[in-house]
C-alpha cells in the first residue's frame, strides 16, 4: 500500500478537530489544570479519570510561544484560559509498521492520536537528548522511554556531518535518535 493511500485512510478515520486556529477569544485567566510530564491531566490536584473528558480538553489545546516561553491554553470561541504543562502535552506511547517493507511507521499518543512519522510529524531531538514528535499544530508528544529503546534497536549507526548518529526511516524521511 502506498504512503498516499495510507495517509488518506488515516485522515478518513480521524475525528475532525475544532478550528481553534480561527478563534480569537478574550483571555479569561488561569485555571488549575496541569498536564504532568507522564501525560496525566489534573484539575485542582486530582487526576482526571475520564479519558473522553481529557480528549475533549486536548482537542481545544493550543500552544503560544512568547519571548521563547511556551504557554498553553484551552480555547473556545468565547474564552481562553491558561493551563500548566510540565513538559509536553502528549506522550508517544506506541508505534508500528503499516507496511510489510517496514518503511511507513504509525505512531500513537497516550490520547490515541494516530499519525505517520513523516515530514509533517517529525522527530525532534533537544540539546539535552530528549525526543519529541510534532502531533498537530505546534503541539508535541514526548517519546516514551520504551519507544526510544525500541527505535534504538531498529536504528542504524550512521556517520553524518554532525558525527555518528543512530538513524531510522519512515515515510521517506530519515530521523536521528541523536549523536553517539
Amino acid at each position: 500500500m502506498s504512503l498516499e493511500k495510507i495517509s488518506a485512510q488515516l485522515s478518513r478515520n480521524k475525528k475532525s478537530l475544532p478550528p481553534v486556529e480561527s478563534w480569537n477569544p478574550p483571555y479569561c485567566g488561569e485555571i488549575d489544570i496541569q498536564i504532568k510530564a507522564n501525560g496525566d491531566w489534573f484539575y485542582d490536584g486530582s487526576i482526571f479519570k475520564r479519558l473522553p473528558l481529557v480528549k475533549l480538553f486536548a482537542s481545544v489545546l493550543i500552544k503560544e510561544i512568547n519571548s521563547e516561553v511556551s504557554e498553553y491554553f484551552l480555547v473556545t470561541p468565547v474564552e481562553k484560559v491558561k493551563i500548566k504543562v510540565d513538559d509536553a502535552p502528549f506522550v508517544l506511547t506506541q508505534w508500528r509498521w503499516l507496511d510489510e517493507g517496514q518503511t511507513i511507521m504509525q505512531v500513537t499518543t497516550n490520547l490515541d492520536d494516530e499519525f505517520i512519522l513523516n515530514a509533517d510529524h517529525p522527530l525532534l531531538v533537544t540539546e539535552q537528548g530528549d525526543l519529541y514528535v510534532t502531533v498537530r499544530r505546534n503541539l508535541t508528544a514526548k517519546v516514551h522511554r520504551n519507544v526510544y529503546y525500541q527505535w534504538a534497536d531498529i536504528a542504524k549507526e550512521t556517520k553524518t556531518e554532525q558525527g555518528t548518529e543512530m538513524i531510522f526511516s519512515s515515510a521517506d524521511c530519515q530521523f536521528s535518535l541523536g549523536k553517539l
